[in-house]
């Protein structure tokens, strides 16, 4: 058994608190990737998991095992878990399979066929086991600094944002090696992260930190498909926000009538598309026209910025996500139609976010584009 329990856990800095009442199950087996922005307390939250600070209030477990708690306190070299840190942290002047056994009991000569086992698992040759780190690329630092944290059999494993310090392409490589290395060997896992991509992509649930308190848990298609608020949906991307009326599971927007999925409130809403459930159609064969103002193109996609053709109100207007192949030119004029279910959340007409005109039809009303993160 290897689950991981944090119980109302409050933990900080001396007089700060970082952590405020945090609740986090990992179930035996999984991965959870904790995302959070610069300051929210994803480092903290593992570092008390870890055993490097001592939590002012609440407890944690591993494996049904209190470690922290109060009248309890295990030093980090009893609980059981192995931690990745960001720059991997290898000793320059051990090999490859001396920082693998390092925490292994004496004699590490010993333990060859467990550096082996361990560097197949990690996706190295075993003709690595003897070079030194400088010898190693990034990449496969931080496969060797995986294999010394799965060495011990650990009952958990933490991830310090240990992909960060990798370029696009590395980065990709080692945390599919990564994942695969942990799904094999069964561990229990918890990553934190501040790359939405990242935390999608890599864990079986993802929990959403913000100013020191989980704000949601849930799979990856859960979490962005279903946010549990406005803050969490732009956090998690690019997020379009319409006002509208909800009504028996569906709503009323700038769009037309759409199926919502999750909880729909009754009244006045917020709907929430994502970029890439906007399809582009030829001007007039959409639910409304549009007019292409900039095209950022990725490659592999391209983010069209669209003017409604009815918005009421000059410098407001949408995001399309698309393929990449032959994106539109500014100026074209364009349809809109969206595709999939739509998210509602609880609006405010007489907030600023209201960007509809006094008795004006819902055909007619302004859609705002709320835009994080670089759209790639």
């Amino acid at each position: 058994m290897s689950e991981l329990r944090v119980r109302a856990v409050t933990a900080g800095y001396g007089r700060e608190a970082v952590l405020e009442n945090v609740d986090l199950t990992v179930p035996e087996g999984r991965t959870t990737a904790v995302l959070g922005g610069s300051g929210s307390g994803k480092t903290t939250l593992l570092r008390v998991v870890a055993g490097f600070l001592r939590p002012r209030a609440g407890e944690v477990l591993v494996g049904g095992r209190t470690v922290a708690g109060p009248g309890t306190w295990v030093p980090p070299e009893r609980r059981g878990v192995g931690y990745v840190r960001q720059e991997g942290g290898l000793f320059p002047h051990l090999s490859v399979a001396g920082n693998i056994t390092f925490g292994l009991p004496w004699p590490r000569s010993r333990h060859r066929d467990r550096v082996l086992e361990l560097l197949d698992l990690v996706g190295l040759p075993a003709e690595m086991a003897d070079r030194r780190p400088d010898q190693l690329s990034g990449g496969q630092q931080q496969r060797v600094a995986l294999a010394r944290a799965l060495a011990p059999r650990p009952e958990l494993v933490l991830l310090d944002e240990p992909f960060s310090s990798l370029d696009t392409a590395l980065r990709a490589t080692t945390r599919e090696a990564t994942a695969r290395a942990l799904r094999a060997s069964g561990a229990t896992a918890v990553l934190v992260t501040h790359d939405q991509g990242e935390a999608l992509s890599f864990a079986d649930e993802v929990a959403i930190l913000g100013t020191g308190a989980i704000r949601q848990v849930a799979p990856p298609k859960v979490v962005y498909g279903e946010p549990v608020d406005a803050e969490v949906a732009e956090f998690l991307g690019d997020a379009v926000l319409v006002p509208g009326t909800a009504t028996d599971g569906r709503v009323l927007c700038a769009f037309g009538a759409l199926p919502a999925r999750g909880y729909v409130p009754r009244g006045a809403v917020d709907v929430m598309l994502r970029p890439e459930q906007i399809a582009l159609t030829p001007a007039g064969a959409g639910q409304l026209d549009a007019t292409v103002r900039r095209v950022t193109y990725f490659g592999h996609d391209a983010v069209v910025e669209l003017s409604l053709t009815d918005a009421v109100e000059a410098g407001y207007g949408v995001r399309a996500r698309v393929v990449g192949l032959q994106p539109p030119e500014p100026g074209d004029r364009v349809g809109l139609t969206v595709v999939g279910p739509v998210r509602a959340f609880p609006g405010d007409r007489s907030s600023p976010r209201d960007l509809a005109r006094p008795g004006a039809s819902l055909d007619a009303q302004v859609v705002r584009s709320v835009v994080v993160g670089s759209g790639s």
